[in-house]
């Protein structure tokens, strides 16, 4: 049986410490797993999204058999569609992984003209994502809400294609809708630190998949984003929030100097997609923790010998940069990836992953 190094630290004290820019003893682990867990527990891939209790305690255990670290989030669930009226479907199928959305909240221009902000409280996910955000506050977690990026977002609100056609053809009524996108993202913040009374417990999420640059280019990022998540994150941080947990989805790299003139927090924890390599990273953003990024891909089909090669790499990347790594995935692990794999990666970080 492998032995792993004796730690100097627990995990809590680890995960704290790297926010405090203080030193630990080794890399910490993160298991992207909000899918991963169910599954890990017997439970279907899709529990959270409908019970949060038995979503929130998959996924601790699933962080105490591998040792992960005492953070976890509810993305709510093709976030904010169900909010604004619009309908999603669960990923009940064998090969369907995320909630998706089925039919927009908005179809039409006069309707988007039309839009206002909804009261939030009892609408579409926000119950659920709040039940997940109590057990967090019982169990010495992290209270985490689900934020988001401006474009993701408003995706889920009027359809991407919709949403990048109206980009070339309608750039007002984007802008417009843009806008009250920021505006609910700072009701839902605001929601929760009235709730909770405590903004420093708290580490909000925000997941960017549809700025990728499969989808959009630098420059749709610089006009319909950049200025309206520095208005989010900045109005976030105002309210005494010190970190935001900011996952940069795919491929961004020609987004990347964008995203560092956004103030992710002191420090913000920045994710990556396998697309991003840790040295380039690094480079953008020197004073905030950075996270990942093992190809979720290789990890449910791979070798374990081929997940434990890339987490070494990543491991001896991230160690250099200045204000602190986290061993992860590059996104959401996949639901049915292999147990072994998993444990490889936390098998990489006790052979390569010590700073004593």
């Amino acid at each position: 049986m492998t032995k792993f190094k004796q730690d100097e630290m627990t995990e809590k004290e680890r995960f704290e410490a790297l926010l405090l820019r203080k030193p630990i003893d080794r890399v910490p682990f993160f298991p992207y797993d909000f899918a991963f867990a169910p599954v890990m527990l017997g439970y279907s891939k899709f529990i959270g999204y409908t019970d949060a209790d038995k979503g929130f305690d998959a996924i601790m255990r699933t962080h105490e058999m591998f040792d992960g670290c005492p953070y976890a989030f509810h993305p709510g669930g093709a976030f904010p569609a169900r909010v604004f009226g619009g309908e999603v479907k669960i990923p009940t199928s064998e090969y369907a992984m995320a909630v998706a959305l089925e039919r927009p909240a908005v179809e039409t221009e006069e309707a988007a003209w039309k839009l206002q902000l909804p009261d939030i409280r009892t609408r579409g996910a926000i119950p659920l994502m709040m039940r997940f955000s109590e057990l967090q506050y019982k169990y010495g977690y992290p209270i985490s809400f689900t934020s988001g990026s401006i474009l993701t977002r408003l995706g889920y609100i009027i359809g991407v294609e919709k949403m990048c056609r109206w980009m070339l053809r309608k750039p007002e009524l984007v802008h417009r809708l843009c806008q009250l996108v920021v505006d609910f993202l700072v009701s839902v913040a605001e929601y929760w630190v009235d709730t909770f009374k405590h903004p420093e417990l708290m580490i909000p999420l925000t997941g960017a998949p549809t700025d990728s640059n499969q989808i959009i280019s630098s420059k749709q990022f610089a006009e319909f984003c950049l200025p309206y998540q520095k208005e989010v994150y900045q109005k976030i941080r105002d309210m005494g929030i010190r970190h935001i947990f900011t996952h940069i989805c795919g491929e961004q790299n020609l987004n990347l100097p964008y995203w560092a003139q956004i103030p992710m927090g002191d420090p913000g924890i920045v994710s990556f997609g396998h697309e991003v390599d840790l040295d380039t990273a690094s480079k953008y953003f020197p004073n905030d923790v950075i996270m990942g990024n093992i190809e979720p891909a290789v990890i449910q089909t791979g070798k374990p010998e081929a997940v434990y090669e890339l987490s070494r790499i990543c491991i001896e990347k991230g160690k250099k940069h200045p204000s602190g790594f986290i061993l992860s995935s590059g996104c959401d692990m996949p639901p049915h990836s292999p147990p072994y794999n998993v444990w490889m990666m936390r098998k990489a970080i006790d052979d390569f992953g010590w700073y004593i």
